[in-house]
């Protein structure tokens, strides 16, 4: 077997945690399923091999019977820090990227997370566009803070991140002004009439992905675009990310790295393509990676290593809300590729040492040389395994 405990995972995609209080109204299982309707949180989730599979994992983590009543009984006793703490320590992480625009009012600061392992951000497009939008009277009040947020952004901040995907899909197409700034003074209005803002009018959408592309070329930074399954908020079949094909082939974008999340799952085996031929597009295993079987993990990572290049794979854990995530998907993302390593290997495909460097590649070396993270010993893995992927990443200016 190949053993990859030793490596530490650089998590490239990540949430904020939930503050505690509004843990407490929370319904815990409704963090293992992308669906949020009352029946499928309060039943259907719980029949899911994902759900049932990890309440085993948690319950040997905290130290109590495998019933989602013993879990939610025992992390009350421990309490939110002391879960939290032993979630990431045996998740092994040696740097984190979140995207902390999720929840922004509900979640616990990013700087928090912290204590756990080095973090990054990840700016969310969509929510500074919204947030400013409700501040800015006019349009050209609105395009030069939103501009401004892109460029004058602080130095935790080693990538943007898009949503596109779930508000109007991928099929993004050169901005028309007059159309952006129609759907600005109606978004405006209901600003004024006190409603929340949410961005959702095409024009307007592909105008914010469009401007963050842009400042992402001046500032050689990656933009994550959320690709395949997520919540019923979204239209799986504009997920494809075969709809991103003109940006990825646009001359001013050819140097932005487009990193699609999720697998792009169902559509792997089309993002795994996109990703061998586009010098600047990669793919991440997360949310597929813990949320599917364990058949359909492996199947994402075989998917990806049919034609992918190993050096465009990356790793996340896709983690929000919950702690016991973290720690759920860091320890399946080392088993699944360990196992699909260790098949490469007994199928000739791969030596013992390549498939080593494969992992040490996927779970954290691309990414820091991706995002340029600087050398600095973090998470909470030995000082041994940390060094096999903190080196030869150079600062970002």
């Amino acid at each position: 077997m190949v053993d990859l405990s030793a490596i530490p995972v650089i998590d490239q995609h990540a949430h904020n945690l939930l503050r505690p209080e509004h843990a407490r109204t929370f319904a815990y299982p409704s963090a293992f399923t992308e669906g949020y309707a009352a029946e499928i949180v309060t039943h259907h989730a719980r029949e899911t091999i994902f759900f049932r599979r990890s309440m085993r994992q948690i319950a040997a983590l905290l130290g109590c019977e495998p019933t989602l009543e013993s879990i939610l009984e025992t992390r009350e006793r421990l309490g939110f820090e002391e879960v939290a703490r032993r979630c990431f320590a045996a998740a092994g992480l040696q740097a984190i990227l979140l995207d902390d625009g999720f929840m922004p009012d509900q979640v616990m600061p990013t700087a928090w997370h912290n204590r756990f392992a080095p973090v990054y951000r990840l700016l969310r497009a969509e929510f500074v566009a919204e947030r400013r939008i409700a501040e800015a009277p006019t349009w050209s009040a609105f395009e030069e803070a939103f501009r401004s947020d892109l460029e004058a952004i602080d130095p935790e901040v080693v990538g943007y991140k898009t949503i596109v995907a779930y508000r109007t899909g991928l099929a993004i197409e050169s901005p028309d002004p007059e159309a952006a700034q129609a759907a600005f003074r109606a978004l405006r209005q209901q600003a004024e009439w006190g409603e929340r803002l949410r961005l959702a009018h095409k024009p307007l959408n592909d105008w914010v992905v469009w401007r963050t592309l842009e400042a992402a070329a001046r500032r050689g930074l990656p933009v994550q675009f959320h690709t395949g399954f997520g919540d019923p908020d979204l239209d799986l079949r504009w997920a494809n990310p075969l709809h991103l094909r003109p940006l990825l082939e646009h001359p001013d974008f050819r140097r932005v790295p487009l990193v699609l999340l999720h697998a792009s799952y169902p559509y792997t085996r089309e993002a795994g393509y996109l990703a061998a031929v586009y010098p600047h597009a990669y793919v991440d295993l997360g949310l597929a990676i813990p949320f599917l079987s364990r058949a359909g993990m492996a199947f994402a990572v075989r998917a990806f290593l049919e034609m992918t290049p190993i050096s465009k794979i990356l790793f996340s854990t896709d983690a929000h809300l919950i702690p016991e995530l973290f720690y759920l998907g860091a320890h399946w993302g080392r088993r699944i590729l360990s196992d699909v390593l260790e098949a490469a290997v007994a199928d000739g495909d791969l030596t013992a040492m390549e498939a080593e460097a494969a992992a040490e590649a996927i779970l954290c070396r691309n990414a820091q040389t991706l995002y340029a993270l600087p050398d600095r010993s973090g998470g909470n893995s030995d000082a041994t395994a940390t060094d096999r992927c903190d080196h030869e990443g150079p600062s970002r200016p």
